[in-house]
């Protein structure tokens, strides 16, 4: 706490005027537009492309702006309605087949028609698109956002963009002459904002506009591949827009105040204002999100499948490391892949556990607080010999690790003997964690793990620790077994630097002693606190971990592993 919290102390309300954690910062912009608008509700959007299976960036921009929602209710005392509109483009045509599907050959023939009109290959709905929505909603309401679903043929069909389309129409000119700038010499040739969906063949067809009637509603075009002429109403889901205009039509006709997008589409979202301000309507606000990136460091692809699905990520760690992963750092672009799950899983059970001790101001700007929309529950801690802690995600990798067991109850059996009243009934998100770790350890860890045969000097500070550890048997106690570790360190691998200091005041530890353990017990270069490593995995198991890693045994093991694999 602060000591101007001290001397004033504040409520959350009070905090959020000032609170520099981003969503408040693009909240307070919706208060500056509802003055200027004289709006008396806000509405919240977010679109969605259903050409592919949903993937995390999707989730990422709903649960980005339902913080900024969350931000603006408590900015506002909650005064003000809102609504956040998640918004499928299911009535694109679809461009081709994407690679992560089966069934590709039921697809195939259907390319250029809308998502909502192509077979589904899964199966499961009546088309493509209704498959790839249900999809989208499904790990919505898993969630717990609260939005509502809008589908584009649902709206363009029951002409709920009617009046607007005709606008549209009507504006004809002034939208060309924003889009035609925009647009390579031949493509500006046969450049139509409006897209006629063909009355005998259900493609969504690309081809120029030859006469517009605004009193009518219809625009006429000639099928290139047979010469006949149509004329085509704009309104009732006989036509849809091409995209930029599509969005601007949008926002026009929901009335959107703040929709936020990805960076690769900055120009996009400018045509797209300048369109809406030609239809007589402000566009909303928002910002530019940077874009996800696989581990090749190329920007993820619904058509691809590169980088991380939600599924994925969600067999391994929770929905609220996936949520925390979104909140961090929006403007910047981050790696998601596999290896950046166990950082956010640990993030999150690091900033949960601050809250309850942290100010009003202190509060708004932790994560946890925009993740569970105000409301984050208590930490859940177990209670050891010597108080209550929490487990880590990378303590619970370490522990399968050496377990050498991909059974949950194996590793209960650890955790009950190192906090005894510990539970899966009692501790159900622990419990989750520790599933978490089983699946994450055996499809990324173990197989990428390098053990590393001890050199003389390291044999002799390992058959040290091993002696030393040996009267400290049936201790749970960390810091005391950690005090162990420092002690035959500090004869073996003291800090000659002289900046390192031990616990207790004393010389420290060089760093390569901790290497040495983590190298050759662990298998890699980073590890947890070794200490509180063998509370929780227990004395008597770590000393036989040690023996094993001065004979070679675990280096002979994980050999084994590997050959198996590759058979």
């Amino acid at each position: 706490m602060t000591a101007s919290d001290l001397a004033a102390p504040v409520t959350l309300r009070e905090a959020a005027e000032t609170s520099t954690a981003w969503p408040f910062e693009e909240a307070r912009k919706i208060v500056a537009r509802l003055e200027r608008t004289g709006r008396k509700d806000v509405l919240f959007e977010t679109g969605y492309g259903p050409s592919g299976l949903p993937h995390i960036g999707t989730f990422g921009e709903v649960a980005r702006t339902s913080m900024v929602r969350r931000a603006f209710r408590l900015l506002t005392d909650d005064r003000i309605p809102t609504r956040l509109v998640a918004f499928s483009d299911d009535m694109d045509g679809l461009r081709k087949v994407p690679d992560n599907i089966p069934n590709k050959d039921v697809v195939a023939p259907h390319l250029g028609k809308p998502l909502t009109v192509v077979p589904d290959p899964f199966g499961t709905h009546d088309s493509f698109g209704r498959h790839n929505n249900a999809r989208l909603r499904a790990f919505l309401d898993a969630f717990g956002f609260e939005y509502e679903f809008m589908s584009a043929t649902d709206c363009y069909k029951a002409g709920g963009f009617d009046a607007v389309l005709r606008l549209v129409l009507e504006r004809y000119d002034a939208v060309m002459a924003i889009m035609l700038p925009s647009l390579r010499e031949e493509r500006a040739q046969s450049y139509s904002p409006f897209l006629p969906v063909h009355p005998e063949t259900g493609v969504v067809m690309q081809v120029p506009i030859e006469e517009r009637n605004v009193e009518k509603g219809t625009i006429a075009w000639t099928d290139p591949d047979t010469g006949k002429r149509y004329e085509t109403p704009v309104t009732g889901g006989h036509c849809k827009l091409q995209w930029k205009p599509d969005w601007a039509m949008r926002w026009v006709a929901l009335g959107v105040d703040y929709e936020m997008a990805g960076k690769d589409l900055i120009d996009s979202v400018k045509l797209s204002g300048e369109i809406a301000r030609a239809l007589g309507a402000e566009p909303p606000d928002g910002f530019n999100y940077e874009l996800f990136l696989d581990d090749k460091g190329q920007k993820i692809s619904k058509s691809k499948g590169n980088g991380l699905t939600i599924d994925e990520w969600l067999d391994y760690a929770s929905p609220e490391s996936l949520a925390l992963f979104m909140y961090s750092k929006p403007r910047e672009a981050k790696k998601l892949h596999f290896d950046v799950i166990p950082r956010a899983v640990d993030d999150y059970l690091t900033f949960l556990e601050k809250y309850p001790e942290q100010s009003p101001r202190d509060r708004l700007m932790n994560p946890v607080w925009h993740i569970h929309g105000g409301e984050p529950p208590a930490p859940e801690t177990i209670e050891t010999a010597t108080g209550a802690t929490t487990l880590s995600f990378a303590m619970l990798l370490n522990l399968v690790a050496v377990a050498n067991s991909e059974d949950p109850a194996v590793l209960w059996g650890f955790i009950k003997r190192y906090a005894p009243a510990a539970a899966p009934e009692r501790h159900p998100r622990l419990d989750r964690l520790v599933g978490y770790a089983v699946r994450y350890f055996r499809d990324f860890v173990r197989p990428a793990k390098v053990y590393a045969a001890p050199a003389e000097a390291e044999r002799a500070a390992l058959e040290d620790l091993l002696a030393a550890l040996g009267p400290h048997e049936g201790s749970t106690d960390g810091a005391e077994i950690q005090a162990v570790v420092y002690e035959v360190g500090r004869r073996h691998f003291p800090d000659l630097s002289g900046k390192a200091k031990s616990p207790d005041g004393r010389p420290g530890v060089s760093q390569q002693w901790f290497t040495t353990l983590y190298k050759i017990l662990l298998g890699q270069e980073r590890g947890p606190r070794f200490g509180s490593f063998a509370a929780l995995y227990g004395v008597a198991e770590t000393r036989a971990l040690i023996r094993k890693g001065i004979d070679g045994a675990l280096i002979a093991e994980h050999e084994a592993f590997l050959a198996a694999r590759r058979t």
